[in-house]
């Protein structure tokens, strides 16, 4: 049976004496009197989400430990650590007495390590009613709603306790927050999906997310306060779920995760590699990312590896990392300040001229001119895409069972008026969606239509000094001179009009690639300066002191 099809409170025997076992058993699912639908529970719908979320992602090709032990043992913490599962007293029993059964965990599956808290969660089973099997203990009775009922302000038996449920200490699930959840199962597992890479599948709606409770079955009523709880309607943000990770992994007071090293693929030298590819830059400039990492220190395993109850917890995000890394090497070779890049394209090109037989010379000049048709159209389908996205779901949510009946006529209205309008106009010829990649940009294919620069040679921007290659280009400017104060929300800022046209540039390809903000790139370029030129940002320091004239 799936581990996330069906939970139970189990207090751990090797933690508590006396142990008992206090269950959500199938005797809550009892026919609503107003909706005539389950009695069920705000942590059973997050759980119904996450599991949703894990089927997607096993269908990315994730491996299926992370939704069967992974994902299964954070989610079991979470309940646990909130009081709303395995422990004595839940808190969503607060209200009315719990119904605790003693019975031996030997006599059944319950002491397993991968059971959770309803047997009927997601999806459910075939048939109206579900049957008990011989080793589930013998169900709550029926328990009848107080006066203040619950199915009169929310779907949910406890949606308007959740809703107002504010504790010290205590963090509350949202639907941000299964992302984070997700993540941190990915991060554990080291899998091949950063959480840039998450974000855009939920953006392709290939993970629920938005309004994820069009995953509930039909039964499980949501209006009222639920509305609140579960429905989203605006994209993830990569800081807020980044942020929401790191809360959640402190909160679930997790150990050190596993190691990442060099043959991982969150580490900095095979994230540059994939980027450089999605970029259509030269597979030659692998190896200058390589030296970068070397020298800033950002590839040893205790940086790179996260660990929420260390002291001074470092947390790293790994795609946007590697990205930095390779507008730090462009700048190496190209200083992206409005004419040498250009200056260095003259020369590639007069180059290329004379030797076409031979390996090309990258050309700046030419490589901008086929992102930027390339990136202009893939930005144009991205915000179309965004423009006609339906944010209203088949399944209305309403406020009250009395709203129920206006709801639903408002939401057939409103798609009477669009196949009317879509006969005017004329249906649009539907576009194939493309099976789930990796990379966004193909540069290889043969109906691209756009040069190949992975080939390209860096020859005319290397020098030989003794056996080693230097740049050609000796200098460098920094992105930030001076970081904010400690007590600031960010390190630095960023002004478009402050920088080169071309750096301006390579940051918005890389933050749209990513879907971030340009000034948190731009914040982790200054960052990676830092590292690289440590001793220069030491002298600069204190030559500014010296400056200063102490007052008598």
């Amino acid at each position: 049976m799936d581990p996330l099809k069906r939970s139970e409170e189990v207090v751990s025997t090797a933690v508590i004496p006396n142990t008992k076992i206090n269950s959500i058993s199938r005797g809550l699912r009892q026919r609503s009197k107003h909706e005539k639908g389950w009695d069920w529970y705000v942590c059973e719908g997050f759980q119904c989400i996450l599991y949703h979320q894990a089927e997607a992602l096993e269908t990315l090709g994730v491996s299926p430990e992370l939704k069967n032990e992974v994902l299964h043992s954070f989610w079991k913490r979470y309940l646990q650590k909130s009081k709303q599962a395995y422990c004595k007293n839940p808190v969503r029993t607060s209200g009315r007495k719990a119904k605790v059964l003693e019975d031996n965990l030997q006599s059944s599956d319950w002491g397993s390590d991968f059971e959770l808290l309803s047997d009927t969660t997601c999806p459910p089973e075939s048939g109206a009613e579900f049957q008990s099997d011989s080793q589930t203990p013998k169900p709550f009775p029926a328990t009848k709603r107080s006066s203040k009922s619950a199915s009169v302000c929310s779907g949910s038996v406890d949606g308007v306790e959740y809703s107002e449920r504010k504790e010290k200490g205590l963090l509350k699930m949202t639907v941000p927050r299964t992302l984070a959840l997700c993540y941190l199962s990915l991060l554990w597992q080291r899998e091949t999906i950063t959480l840039s890479d998450l974000l855009r599948f939920v953006e392709e709606d290939r993970i629920p997310y938005i309004n994820a409770f069009k995953v509930f079955p039909e039964e499980m009523k949501v209006y009222g306060r639920d509305k609140g709880i579960f429905a989203v309607e605006s994209w993830p943000d990569y800081e807020d779920i980044y942020k929401n990770m790191i809360e959640v992994a402190v909160f679930l007071d997790l150990p050190r995760f596993p190691d990442i090293t060099e043959d991982c693929y969150l580490h900095p030298n095979t994230l540059c590699m994939k980027y450089l590819l999605e970029v259509n830059l030269p597979e030659e400039m692998y190896t200058l990312t390589c030296q970068v990492v070397k020298l800033t220190g950002i590839g040893e395993v205790d940086f790179l590896t996260f660990d929420p109850i260390a002291k001074m917890t470092r947390t790293v995000k790994h795609d946007v990392q590697a990205v930095a890394v390779i507008v730090l090497v462009l700048k190496l070779l190209f200083l992206l300040d409005d004419k040498l890049e250009w200056s260095y394209s003259d020369l590639a090109e007069a180059y290329n001229e004379g030797h076409k037989e031979e390996t090309p010379q990258f050309d700046f000049r030419k490589w901008y001119q086929v992102m930027k048709k390339t990136f202009d159209e893939k930005r144009r389908k991205w915000e179309e895409a965004r423009a006609k996205y339906v944010w209203k779901t088949k399944r209305p949510l309403y406020r009250s069972h009395i709203d129920k009946s206006v709801a639903y006529k408002r939401r057939e209205m409103v798609e009477n008026l669009q196949k009317q309008f879509s006969a005017l106009i004329g249906s649009a010829p539907e576009v194939e969606r493309q099976a789930p990649s990796s990379f966004q940009l193909n540069w290889t294919g043969e109906d691209t239509g756009s040069p190949c620069f992975h080939g390209h040679s860096l020859q005319g921007l290397l020098i030989s000094k003794g056996q080693a290659l230097i740049t050609k280009n000796s200098l460098y400017w920094l992105s930030t001179h001076k970081f904010c104060k400690s007590y600031c929300k960010h390190v630095t800022t960023y002004e478009e009009s402050n920088f080169s046209l071309s750096y301006q540039f390579i940051l918005n390809i890389f933050s749209f690639l990513l879907r971030i903000k340009t000034s948190a790139l731009h914040e982790e370029v200054s960052l990676l300066e830092k590292k690289l030129f440590e001793k220069k940002y030491n002298e600069s320091k204190r030559s500014s002191r010296s400056k200063k004239v102490r007052r008598h």
